[in-house]
């Protein structure tokens, strides 16, 4: 269930914070958040599918802490990241 590569092209092409990046807190965030929707999407009908529920409570844990570091390294980007994918407060 991992994103195609041009969907993860374009979410990368729309967070980047320069050129070459790839591996920012913004754009690995706007990953998870992508896998953590489509996920949520698959569960609908398979709800029996514990086995990739495990994994996305995984991904959620793994942005948790990508929000947190971000909050607390550069609070205006972290506004910014979630006022934009549309998660938390």
């Amino acid at each position: 269930m991992a994103l195609a590569s041009a969907e993860k092209s374009t979410v990368i092409a729309k967070f980047k914070v320069h050129a070459k990046d790839t591996g920012s807190p913004e754009v690995q965030v706007a990953i998870l958040s992508r896998r953590i929707v489509e996920l949520t999407e698959h569960f609908k009908s398979h709800k029996k599918d514990h086995h990739s529920r495990r994994g996305l409570l995984q991904m959620v844990a793994r942005r948790r802490r990508l929000l947190d570091y971000l909050r607390s390294r550069s609070p205006e980007r972290y506004k910014t990241l979630i006022g934009s994918l549309g998660i938390r407060r």
